[in-house]
């Protein structure tokens, strides 16, 4: 059925829009150099700090901000200097900026929470956290509130070892996979133009192209973003600082609803988060994607009431805010009906793979295909497609050796099944859809589901293995990122290069301060208003699910509920069926899958008045013209508010750091 219907799919005409917007180039240069190494140093002792405070306080980071504010500086001092930014000297800033902001080691200040957790007490788990992850509660290092303790030594080098073989992974079959989608069936990418367009607005805005639309529409978004940064950023860290309380003229991170509507709305977690950026995604996202968000939010609006008094949300009760209404829905029901969806997705997306191949008909002799594969475009800076698969296996097998080592009871066979069976074909899998459909594929829970089955069948018990460096990985994603380079007439050499420079400038400061944050207070608190919000609604979630691999009766299979699982599985086949049979667009289900995932749904609306204004207002004046401007619009947003929160993450922790200097 759902075979049949797939083939009778048209192209959306918004991924043939995106896929239009920009052509591949005919030369390449190096685009790493001294302003690379410079910008890389700023980035990372400079907006990194800014986008960890921002993360604990209002949930999302400096983000694209960095990248900008990176750019337009070292355009100024490029202009003072008599000379300019070259595109390609802008993307490798762009890259650099998106790696130094991973910030890895703030992962620490979560594994702190987690072993001092409320949630793991409660679970009984607290004493079966490895101490390679964090020490046990009553080490010193939590009374101090520091890293640079001995205890820390272990997890501190393991994370730096994490890194590493990562950071060399992202060249191996992520590559690979790139060279058979791009180079040999050269499929479209259509989503690639979107992150290349905004390098080229990048490469204007530094040269101080003031004629330019980017620049113009770029300064609008600054200036919106500065406005509403100070509200909503800018006063509550500063007062905060000064008064007893802050003040926070929008409340971060919601204006909390669910108490007033519990009497009509049972089981249904209501508010309103009043960031201005979801505006502005938006009208960046695809509208269908955000219309099927809002229609999934609507169903669950509809549907928990009725779930509630048949008794299947059963504990749900009165008097429950946001974080405890998702959790006790996801554990009812949501859980297991999200993954059904999930399945669905996933078998969705492999059925339009496998029609996409069948349907490819190249006329073109199989050999003249694959002889690309050998001779890519000249001066790109490629490397031999041996040397990418050499580094796929090296680092497979460096996964599964470390992690044999650290769980030494849990099966070897699953590790290796994990990385040279199942990685390469979803990984296969996801690039073909995003290559022709921009959209992402992955199989939910196969990670979590294979844990469970270690402990069940072959004996192993324990919560280590979900802390260890599992070599299962998805190079979908690897693909598109490498088109984009392609697109920017960047060298892959460079980004090479500026891969090896970054990585120990993000290890130093994001240690530093991790270490800076977590000793000015603790994590979570009343400092970090975001984080001591949602920080334990994500333990409880998180250590549910690890709860399975323990011996004895777990919680999780209290949760998980074969019959729901079917019943997401039977919806989503059936929906994706209705809407490829009605030709729909496609996009929506993925728009409704993620408003049925019972996550926090309070910023759907101003997600959708931004769709709604792009589609009927901005597209019917501009035209096509909009798909350029959005992005550029959304990254001055952003870059606004990056400022306004680098501003006060400054004031606090200076005056702070004052706070405690001996007199």
């Amino acid at each position: 059925m759902i075979y049949g219907a797939v083939g009778k799919v048209k192209e959306d005409r918004e991924l043939r829009e995106y896929r239009e917007l920009l052509k591949p180039p005919d030369h390449f240069e190096d685009g790493f150099g001294w302003k690379a190494v410079f910008g890389a140093l700023f980035i990372g002792f400079v907006m990194m700090p800014g986008s960890m405070y921002l993360n604990l306080v209002i949930g999302t980071g400096v983000g694209p901000a960095a990248r900008w504010v990176t750019v337009i500086l070292f355009g100024e001092v490029a202009k003072r200097a008599y000379t300019r930014l070259r595109q390609q000297e802008v993307f490798v800033l762009y890259y650099m900026a998106g790696a130094a902001l991973s910030s890895p080691f703030s992962g620490l200040l979560w594994n702190q929470y987690i072993v001092q957790s409320e949630a793991a007490r409660v679970l009984g788990l607290t004493h079966l956290i490895p101490s390679w992850v964090a020490p046990p509660p009553g080490s010193e290092s939590y009374v101090e509130r520091t890293f640079f303790h001995r205890d820390w030594l272990v997890p501190i080098l393991l994370m730096i070892g994490f890194e590493l073989i990562q950071a060399v992974d992202h060249f191996g079959l992520g590559y690979a996979l790139y060279r058979l989608t791009s180079d040999v069936e050269r499929l479209p990418f259509p989503m690639a133009p979107v992150g290349a367009l905004g390098t080229m607005a990048l490469t204007e805005s530094a040269n101080r192209e003031e004629t330019s639309w980017r620049w113009r529409v770029f300064s609008i978004g600054g200036v919106i973003g500065l406005i509403f940064g100070f509200i909503y950023v800018l006063i509550p860290s500063a007062s905060g600082v000064i008064l007893v309380e802050p003040i926070r003229i929008l409340p971060i991170p919601w204006i909390e609803l669910t108490p007033y509507t519990e009497d009509f709305l049972p089981a249904v977690a209501t508010g309103i988060q009043l960031d201005l950026g979801l505006m502005f995604l938006g009208m960046v996202l695809p509208f269908w994607a955000v219309m099927g968000g809002l229609i999934g939010f609507i169903i669950t609006m509809i549907a928990n009431p009725i779930l509630y008094r048949k008794g299947i949300l059963y504990h749900w009760h009165k008097g429950m805010e946001t974080v405890d209404t998702v959790f006790a829905n996801n554990f009812d029901f949501y859980m297991s009906f999200g993954i059904g969806l999930g399945l669905a997705i996933a078998v969705a997306g492999i059925v339009h793979v496998m029609v996409m191949l069948r349907k490819a008909g190249h006329k073109e002799p199989l050999g003249e295909r694959f002889k690309r594969l050998f001779t890519p475009p000249p001066g790109r800076g490629d490397f031999s497609i041996w040397i990418a698969l050499a580094i796929y296996v090296a680092s497979t097998t460096a996964y599964i050796l470390l992690c044999n080592y650290l769980v030494p009871g849990f099966p070897i066979i699953f590790l290796v099944a994990y990385g040279f069976i199942y990685t390469p074909i979803i990984s296969y899998i996801s690039a073909r859809m995003e290559g022709v459909a921009g959209q992402f594929v992955s199989l939910p829970m196969v990670r979590e589901m294979s844990f469970i089955a270690a402990s069940r069948f072959f004996g192993y018990h324990g919560i280590g293995i979900w802390y260890a460096p599992i070599p299962i990985h998805n190079y979908g994603k690897a693909t598109v990122k490498f088109r984009e380079i392609e697109l920017t007439g960047t060298s892959f050499r460079s980004i090479i290069k500026a891969e090896i420079f970054v990585f120990p400038v993000v290890m130093i400061s994001s240690l530093l301060f991790s270490q800076y944050l977590w000793h000015l207070a603790p994590i979570p608190s009343s400092h970090y208003p975001y984080a001591q919000e949602l920080w334990h609604l994500q333990a409880l979630n998180t250590l549910l699910l690890q709860s399975a691999t323990v011996e004895g009766d777990s919680p999780f299979f209290q949760a998980l509920k074969l019959s729901y699982v079917l019943w997401g599985l039977g919806l989503g086949v059936l929906t994706y069926w209705l809407l490829a049979v009605l030709n729909l667009p496609i996009m929506l289900i993925y728009g409704v899958t993620r408003g049925l995932g019972q996550t926090t749904p309070h910023g759907v609306f101003l997600e959708v008045i931004g769709a709604l204004l792009g589609r009927y207002y901005f597209i019917k004046k501009y035209g096509l013209r909009w798909r350029h401007y959005a992005p550029v619009l959304l990254a001055g947003f952003s870059c606004g508010m990056g400022i306004m929160g680098m501003i006060g993450m400054g004031f606090t922790l200076i005056m702070r750091s004052l706070s405690k200097l001996a007199y």
